[in-house]
């Protein structure tokens, strides 16, 4: 949850997960967390509250994750992979037992930024009546709550689905890297103006968490830039 404003929200976020089976809670800059309401609203959630965490960025919080889903109510002007709750469930079980993944909430008034959603390989749209779409954010949780533990029921069903790897898929923290290794030698070959990038390293991040890259793989394309810069140096 990113900056969440009500502690009555991350209380009634603790309960939902709990009648779902999950229990990692993890915070960014939240405005307060344990007051009575949140508590009140936690009802039996209480070791969810007890044992959350606080951090700093959304980068911090996915930084061990290995998948990322954000939801987003709205259409961004850069398509992105954009699936609905059930998809994003089946997603998270496949994908779960190889590294952590996440599910991202935004702020109750704007949802996340577009640089937070850059960040994730899929968005999540919780299909709601156009008419009116206004979701709490706690509900927006205990749905996508809901249809986790409904795919982890199931999970034998999309055994089959689940590719063998041959390394553990890249973490948030090594794509992070990754990426950041990839703006600086597009810099150096003069590829990239770093003083009108336009969207050129959005649509590059979105390539390649679209193809959710291991860490052999990341390995080898750092490998490569590596030499690209020697070779530019030299």
């Amino acid at each position: 949850m990113v900056e969440t404003t009500l502690a009555a929200n991350i209380g009634s976020a603790a309960r939902a997960m709990k009648t779902m089976g999950l229990s990692d809670l993890v915070l960014v800059k939240p405005k307060s967390v344990h007051t009575e309401e949140a508590y009140a609203r936690a009802s039996g959630a209480i070791d969810i509250m007890d044992n959350l965490k606080v951090v700093d960025s959304l980068s911090e919080a996915v930084s061990d994750c290995g998948f990322v889903m954000g939801s987003s109510a709205r259409i961004r002007g850069l398509p992105w992979p954009l699936i609905n709750p059930r998809e994003a469930a089946e997603e998270a079980v496949l994908k779960g037992p190889d590294k952590p993944v996440a599910l991202v909430f935004g702020r109750e008034s704007s949802g996340l930024s577009n640089e937070e959603l850059a960040q994730c390989h899929r968005h999540v749209h919780i299909p709601a009546n156009p008419e009116y779409s206004s979701l709490n954010v706690a509900s927006a949780i205990q749905i996508l709550a809901y249809e986790c533990r409904m795919a982890a029921l199931g999970a034998s069903a999309f055994e089959d689905k689940n590719e063998q790897r041959e390394a553990p898929i890249a973490d948030h923290e090594s794509m992070e890297g990754f990426i950041q290794h990839l703006q600086q030698t597009l810099v150096d070959i003069q590829f990239l103006d770093p003083n009108n990038p336009k969207l050129l390293m959005t649509r590059l991040r979105r390539l390649y968490l679209r193809a959710e890259l291991d860490q052999t793989e990341i390995n080898i394309l750092r490998g490569i830039l590596k030499s690209t810069q020697k070779l530019k140096d030299g």
